[in-house]
């Protein structure tokens, strides 16, 4: 994935002195082993396998961090944000969020990485470092059992989120470019299966 270890820009204050600053920052998040829980990390994944990004732009993979991901997000100015969504809608339905949206969606989520994801958004707020523009997407997920595999009605999906995801940096002004010869992966076996 993009540089996650600092972009050398220069430091103001100790708040801005972490580790992970970028300027925007796309945070797949999400349980990689419930499936279709995972949908957030594989769109980052493929998002950093499938495209060479601006060196202001970091891709992390929050998999189910809570508040740790403040180091990862602190300082960003945008932040974009992959998940597996439910809002209590059929399968495969695609959401957009936008800044004070996120806070209402977040306020009855039960799953370990969407109230961290509130509790950053809240801390960054009240200590005066709020991200000027966040926006999540993704879609209501069709299969939250056991696995490592999305479904195939979530894989399916996984292109079209990953170019709404460039759709929407796009709108910041950033244009990564696609990588040649870049094959795709299976998102609905897993790896072991795969290589037999």
């Amino acid at each position: 994935m993009a540089d996650v270890f600092g972009n050398g820009s220069a430091s103001v204050s100790p708040i801005d002195d972490v580790l992970h600053q970028a300027e925007v920052t796309i945070l797949g998040v999400g349980n990689v082993i419930l499936r279709d829980e995972g949908f957030g990390v594989r769109v980052a994944e493929y998002l950093d396998r499938h495209y060479d990004w601006p060196d202001n732009v970091q891709i992390v993979d929050g998999g189910t961090l809570g508040i740790e991901l403040t180091q990862y997000v602190t300082g960003t100015q945008k932040l974009l944000v992959i998940d597996s969504i439910n809002g209590h809608a059929a399968p495969g339905t695609r959401f957009r969020l936008h800044n004070e949206a996120i806070m209402e969606h977040f306020q009855d989520k039960l799953s370990a990485h969407e109230v961290g994801i509130q509790d950053v958004l809240a801390l960054l707020t009240v200590t005066g470092h709020k991200i000027p523009e966040v926006v999540v997407i993704g879609a209501q997920p069709y299969d939250l059992e056991a696995g490592v595999e999305l479904s195939p009605g979530m894989a399916a999906l996984l292109p079209d989120i990953a170019a709404q995801a460039i759709e929407e940096v796009g709108r910041w002004g950033i244009h990564p470019q696609p990588k040649a010869g870049v094959e795709d992966v299976d998102y609905t076996q897993v790896a072991e299966s795969i290589n037999r």
